[in-house]
């Protein structure tokens, strides 16, 4: 028997050529493969923050709510007054609480904020009548968005926070005495 045969065949590679080196890339070639890569970073970050924050209930914005004012306080020229006694005097309730602030608990505060009912009484000038009136409207209004649970117009006011609520509900209320001719 031969040498050959008895040992096993041993396959030899062919001999090749040397790899060529990776050719270099150009920036904008770069700048294509990192935007690709953070854009998929990008969808799986929003994909978890979206399953991670599914079960947290939201409530929707009211647009009424956004207040945009000037970083800068100045004085603000009131409106056009509504022609109706009872919307006239809601309007300057809302301009009072705009311009000298809102507050809740009392009235009015030490800083001379007033509550809801404190800005129509100091617009209603001792007509009790027209305050009664407007009162009316911004319980009516209040509980039109609300609900009938709202008791009156201070528990409502005390109920809140901050002026944003109370100072659209003032607004809405002026609205709707001048849609009813009052």
């Amino acid at each position: 028997m031969s040498h050959a045969l008895l040992s096993p065949a041993i396959d030899h590679p062919a001999p090749t050529t040397p790899a060529a080196p990776p050719a270099e890339l150009s920036l904008e070639e770069r700048l294509t493969l990192v935007n690709a890569a953070m854009t998929a970073r990008l969808d799986e970050a929003a994909v978890a923050y979206e399953v991670n924050t599914a079960h947290i209930p939201t409530e929707p914005v009211e647009l009424g709510d956004v207040v945009t004012v000037p970083l800068t306080p100045t004085l603000q020229p009131q409106p056009e007054s509504y022609p109706t006694p009872v919307a006239a005097l809601l309007q300057r309730a809302h301009h009072r609480l705009l311009t000298g602030g809102w507050c809740s608990g009392a009235l009015v505060d030490q800083d001379g904020a007033r509550c809801m009912l404190g800005a129509i009484r100091a617009e209603a000038r001792g007509d009790s009548g027209l305050e009664a009136s407007a009162a009316s409207v911004l319980l009516d209004a209040i509980r039109r968005t609300f609900g009938d649970g709202v008791d009156s117009v201070p528990s409502f006011n005390d109920a809140h926070g901050s002026a944003r609520v109370p100072l659209r509900m003032v607004d809405q209320a002026a609205h709707l005495a001048d849609a009813r001719g009052l």
